[in-house]
């Protein structure tokens, strides 16, 4: 009869456990489907936002260290300005619809700002900084100068509105890793006016969310 009972306690410990170990599997797998049923795997997932390195490291200064990301987000910023300021005019001049001229008004205000700090903040922490848009800005502005009439609203939205979502992940990163408080600093107000951007260029009601992580 010891043995029987013996036996019979083995057995129930050997399911339980055998349970416990099908249900962490089976948590395991429940987390990790999501990222699979998009066919990528976690470190994919967590590794889309991206910098240029420029190879200078890591300098101190005195807002704190600074990191070749830090100096990427800086001259991102200048970059910015450089194209989406003259685009934002042209929106306000050659808008059809009071939202696409909302919308550049907007950029205007809010580029115009942001130009500033960062040349502020590249002259405080010896960032060189570019004076001319590059060349796919400079090829997004060609085609909003050649866009006629009705055309110019929904490709002045769809261009702008990619390229905040495409830098509002690396305006995240770089608030949540600096240790530079002018870096930073600026990094909150980019923050602010970029989601703000996204928000009016959205009501223009000329994006089109299918295509928008197209390319």
């Amino acid at each position: 009869m010891r043995s029987i009972l013996s036996n019979s306690a083995t057995s129930g410990r050997t399911i339980a456990t055998g349970l416990v170990v099908a249900a962490l599997v089976a948590t395991l797998a429940a987390l990790l489907l999501p990222i699979q049923l998009f066919g990528e795997t976690a470190s994919a997932a967590t590794n889309t936002v991206t910098y240029e390195d420029d190879g200078g490291g890591t300098v101190n200064t005195r807002y704190g260290p600074l990191t070749a990301m830090d100096r990427d987000f800086v001259r991102k910023v200048r970059l910015a300005g450089l194209w989406e300021l003259p685009a934002g005019r042209q929106a306000q001049e050659r808008g059809t619809t009071d939202a696409v001229r909302t919308a550049g008004a907007h950029l205007v205000a809010g580029h115009t700002e942001l130009d500033r700090r960062s040349i502020e903040a590249g002259r405080a922490l010896g960032i060189p900084l570019p004076n001319q848009p590059n060349a796919d800005q400079q090829g997004w502005l060609g085609q909003l100068n050649a866009a006629q009439g009705n055309d110019f609203g929904p490709l002045f939205a769809e261009l702008l509105r990619r390229a905040h979502g495409k830098v509002f992940g690396l305006v995240a990163m770089v608030r949540d890793q600096t240790r530079n408080s002018m870096v930073r600093a600026l990094a909150n107000r980019a923050n602010t006016v970029v989601l703000d951007h996204i928000t009016v260029l959205e009501k223009t009601g000329n994006v089109d969310f299918n295509t928008l992580h197209s390319s």
